[in-house]
């Protein structure tokens, strides 16, 4: 890899010998030690905005290094991250490092002379001495050499996917994990959300569409395969397809507490907007679930012809599928996930602690970073935490809040409230936490400096509380639902039931239909607007000086009052349009006053 941007010139300076300096300057910087003797850096005054269990402190070592993805520690404490997109030429990866041992950083160099498809792709992760990254066509590696921040090694093309599609299809992330046993482990997301044609319908689907069965993403997609670690030049032909039914895996390591593969999934969205028939508004919030699978050779999970419930603590047939909700059918065949979150808190790294530094405790379970939800309105979006899965012999207890703090407001309304998306773990040497997030790249460093033999019930009381947080806690159906539109579900009505006339830039076909973008019927006042989206239109209509005479058809029947304002502020602020939303309550007036009952 090629060095882009250097941000310091101290940094070719730094070698080995520097070890011996950062450890005297901690010692006297610092109010806490390892259970080795060495010291700990200052924590930040107020944790850097995070709410922790007692005796953990936080420091927020980077304030803004870019918007980042997962991130790898090496054995001397310098730090990578994988930026979420990347042009070939602009550096993909930055790695840094602290000079003056305040442990905070001082050197940022942007590197990596390859190119991202998309703004997809994860994966960074150090093994046996290599810096494997991942973009959404590749796996790369560098080998790693003493005192050198920047590896200057050839880079190794490990592994490359050679679908023609690869940077349209969704969920094309490649977090790789290894075992003990010179393999390497990736999975390939499905193309779609749930199954539908892709071809007629696009990712998303079309409401009320069925899945295809038997499905064809599951072939080459929907699954995990097993490489060599080290064997340059490989395709997916060269794996071995090890687990099946799997939406979207983003995070997945190897345990260290029974030698299996363990990944966090992300479920399918939209159940409420793609099958408003079957689901509530408050189902579609909270299902299904996210989950934690243990990877077993040949294991099935399901997708996308079932999916789990963990209200109900059972796989369920997809409504794809002709489920209800309710019926098992062929899911109940389905292997079972070690625990089940809460739907669309989007599960992104997953980190099995084994460092001397925490409590004993959290040797036994794994570390889970939430990203955070976009497909939960009307009810407030949700996730936005780091959790801790106790796990014994492979089953997990409850899981708990560990770091919390991260989105800076009560409740997320939007995605955008939030101001930090926790993204990526990672261990240090010393076996401290290293936590990032998305939006802008801030990193946090968590230290215990409490009593490791004292460590209980009283210290995790801080975060049991949490969980009456908006973005934490299962919504009441009816009683926290926000009184407002989404303009995520609108974009999908409107793509489903509007784009084939107004065309998907709102510019109409110059015809029948005509133009959203710049109409004064969009722009203006909403009860005509509404009435004309419930009840349909038939006549000639003037829209900027054209007359045009196509046929709408009636919406009353189809669309709630939810999906109604979600597409009417999609429009009045698209294609250039600003014009303020519509509420939900708004509709349901309107509704009462112009449709005959």
């Amino acid at each position: 890899m090629n060095e882009i941007t250097q941000v310091t010139d101290r940094m070719r300076a730094a070698s080995w010998f520097f070890g011996g300096c950062l450890m005297a300057c901690m010692a006297v910087a610092c109010n806490g030690t390892n259970t080795n003797g060495t010291a700990l850096p200052a924590s930040d005054s107020d944790n850097g905005g995070l709410i922790l269990p007692g005796g953990f402190e936080a420091l927020t070592i980077i304030d803004s290094v870019g918007p980042t993805r997962h991130i790898a520690v090496n054995e001397n404490g310098d730090i990578y991250a994988k930026f979420r997109m990347s042009k070939k030429g602009e550096g993909g990866s930055v790695a840094m490092r602290d000079l003056d041992g305040d442990g905070k950083i001082d050197s940022i160099v942007r590197f990596g002379d390859y190119e991202d498809l998309g703004g997809l792709a994860v994966g960074m992760t150090i093994h046996n001495g290599y810096l494997y990254t991942s973009s959404v066509k590749q796996v790369l590696r560098n080998k790693l050499q003493p005192g050198e921040l920047v590896p200057t090694s050839r880079t190794e093309v490990i592994l490359t996917d050679n679908d023609p599609n690869v940077g349209r299809n969704w969920h094309t992330t490649k977090p790789p994990a290894f075992d003990r046993h010179g393999n390497m482990y990736i999975p390939f997301g499905a193309p779609s959300d749930a199954g539908q044609d892709k071809a007629l319908y696009g990712p998303t689907g079309t409401p009320g569409g069925k899945g295809l069965d038997p499905s064809p993403e599951r072939e080459k997609h929907a699954g995990i395969w097993r490489f060599d670690a080290a064997k340059e030049g490989q395709t997916q032909e060269d794996g071995v397809q090890v687990a099946t039914g799997l939406r979207s895996v983003v995070g997945m390591t190897w345990s260290p507490l029974d030698d299996h593969l363990y990944a966090v999934v992300n479920g399918i969205d939209n159940f409420h907007t793609i099958y408003p028939d079957k689901f509530t508004a408050w189902q579609g919030a909270v299902l299904p679930s996210e989950v934690m699978v243990r990877v077993t050779d040949g294991a099935d999970f399901g997708w996308p012809y079932g999916y789990y419930d963990q209200i109900q603590g059972k796989n369920v047939l997809a409504p794809a599928y002709g489920g209800d909700g309710k019926m098992q059918g062929r899911a109940a065949d389905f292997d079972l996930p070690v625990v089940g979150f809460p739907g669309h808190w989007a599960p992104m790294d997953i980190l099995f602690y084994q460092g001397d530094q925490f409590p004993e405790r959290y040797k036994q379970g794994a570390f889970v970073a939430f990203h955070g939800s976009t497909d939960r309105s009307p009810y407030p979006q949700a996730g936005y935490i780091v959790c801790f899965v106790p796990l014994v012999d492979g089953k997990a207890g409850e899981w708990e809040v560990f770091a919390d703090g991260f989105t800076g407001v009560d409740t997320v309304e939007n995605t955008s409230d939030a101001v930090y998306r926790p993204m990526g773990l990672a261990e240090g040497p010393d076996g401290s936490l290293y936590i990032s997030e998305s939006n802008d790249g801030r990193i946090w460093r968590i230290m215990f400096k409490g009593d490791r033999q004292a460590f209980g019930a009283n210290e995790l009381a801080v975060m049991e509380k949490q969980r009456s947080r908006s973005y934490i806690k299962t919504p009441e159906e009816g009683v926290d639902e926000l009184d407002k539109g989404s303009m995520l579900e609108g974009g999908i009505l409107y793509d489903t039931y509007c784009a084939s006339c107004h065309q998907r830039n709102g510019m109409g076909d110059n015809n029948l239909y005509p133009p959203l973008a710049g109409s004064e019927r969009v722009t203006g006042p909403v009860e005509p607007l509404v009435d004309i989206i419930l009840n349909g239109l038939q006549g000639e209509i003037t829209v900027k000086g054209k007359t045009y005479n196509g046929i709408m058809p009636p919406h009353a029947n189809i669309l709630d009052d939810h999906a109604a304002a979600s597409i009417i502020s999609y429009i009045r602020s698209r294609w250039d349009n600003d014009a303020s939303p519509i509420t939900p309550s708004e509709v349901r007036k309107i509704r009462e006053k112009v449709v005959k009952k």
